[in-house]
């Protein structure tokens, strides 16, 4: 295993741990996060993702529970512009009210541009989104940008039953009328498994630190997430 390699596995282990030394603390939420996702290539260069997710409070106000708090339905469409770069668009439909009496529904646009990278078996990936978040009050504007890398666990390329790493780390921005501007930063470890060649299962966790330059938040999310290809 390269060093590269043993290195990311000890910052996983480390970005799950680290949640867990503050889980008293009352500015800790913790969440179930399934989704369910299904892509769709049109042709060799175009492609469409959909996929449905649940949020659900398992840690709020020093207590475990399980709560629903919103679902999420969402489409995306991506063009493949060269072998590794990509521009896409997105909307999410995210229903809150249902679950809070208080919590708006929200529609949300997104426009990406990715762009990747290999050396030896480890890809390497720069994303930037930016985002409308529409709902009855207000409408918040999201700057976005993720670093991931990723790779397989056993050998050099991945197989049927082999299982991968995905490592990320995301920076946001949130501007809107009458709010001060929101500062977030979000770190994502997953373990996925090829189950078929077109599915795959993805296990893992989410460490976000919110608003983190005012009254600081932070999340824990468990990921779990069943990928589909046609």
């Amino acid at each position: 295993m390269s060093c590269i390699k043993r290195i990311s596995i000890l910052l996983v282990l480390i970005v799950f741990m680290a949640p867990f030394v503050n889980l008293a603390q009352d500015n800790l939420t913790g969440y179930w996060n399934p989704q369910v996702a299904l892509n769709y290539d049109v042709t060799s260069n175009y492609s469409h993702n959909f996929s449905i997710e649940n949020r659900s409070f398992l840690y709020r106000d020093s207590d475990v529970q399980l709560t629903v708090r919103q679902m999420d339905i969402n489409h995306f469409s991506n063009l493949k512009t060269r072998d590794n770069q990509s521009v896409g668009f997105g909307i999410k439909y995210r229903i809150r009210n249902s679950f809070d009496n208080n919590a708006n529904n929200e529609l949300r646009l997104t426009q990406q541009f990715n762009a990747t990278f290999k050396n030896g078996s480890i890809r390497y990936g720069n994303r930037f989104r930016t985002e409308q978040r529409i709902t009855s009050d207000n409408t918040v504007h999201r700057f976005r940008y993720r670093f991931a890398a990723d790779f397989p666990l056993m050998g050099e390329k991945l197989d049927v039953g082999e299982p991968y790493l995905v490592i990320s780390t995301e920076s946001l921005l949130s501007v809107g009328r009458s709010m001060t501007p929101e500062y977030d930063q979000r770190f994502t470890p997953k373990l996925g498994w090829v189950l078929t060649p077109t599915t795959k299962l993805q296990i893992g966790g989410e460490y976000r630190a919110e608003n983190y330059t005012g009254s600081t938040e932070y999340e824990l999310f468990l990921l779990t997430e069943l990928v589909l290809s046609l």
